[in-house]
């Protein structure tokens, strides 16, 4: 008897340790993800974007290098649960090769850019942080117009009202082109 018990409890951890959080298709609704589920990319609609893409607005160059990270954590205050996503840094260079703004290799801006859904065929949204106190924190949509190019959409939210309430020797410039339809191209 007393083995039997040990071999159900045996058993029954190694049930426990062998079980896997639920996936889920990268496109599930929020309201639809039980708490430490994954949200796979299984038909690899995020991988066409991967890449380094070079484009020039207003006198600046713009370099996006996007990259995918699977099972990102992404926490919330009601559920915590796992992603599969597109993780972009950028670097910012004025027409004379000044760097305004440098993501990829200075980690000391705490600005976040990751996609958050698939809002159309060969379309990704994104979420993006801002820049200091988070000004021109929203959304940015970047689709797929061919194997080599991206259109992007930048749509801040109030940027007056969030850069009134930073400190004034805060840097709030946002330096990403607020803009639709600009075409990024891949390097």
């Amino acid at each position: 008897m007393k083995q039997l018990k040990i071999l159900l409890t045996v058993s029954l951890l190694i049930n426990l340790i062998s079980c896997k959080a639920q996936t889920l298709p990268i496109n599930t609704a929020l309201t639809e993800i039980p708490a430490g589920a994954h949200l796979k990319d299984t038909n690899n609609e995020l991988s066409p974007f991967v890449g380094t893409y070079k484009a020039d607005f207003n006198g600046n160059e713009i370099i996006l290098y996007i990259t995918k990270q699977e099972n990102k954590l992404e926490e919330s205050s009601h559920k915590n649960y796992y992603m599969d996503a597109l993780i972009v840094k950028y670097i910012v260079k004025n027409s004379i090769g000044t760097v305004l703004q440098d993501t990829k290799n200075n980690n000391s801006y705490n600005i976040e850019f990751y996609s958050i859904d698939i809002p159309a065929p060969n379309m990704v949204g994104f979420l993006y942080s801002g820049t200091n106190c988070s000004v021109g924190w929203g959304e940015i949509n970047l689709k797929k117009i061919s194997s080599t190019q991206i259109s992007w959409e930048y749509r801040p939210d109030d940027i007056t009202t969030t850069a009134a309430k930073c400190p004034p020797t805060l840097d709030t410039t946002i330096y990403l082109p607020e803009t639709k339809d600009l075409i990024f191209t891949k390097q």
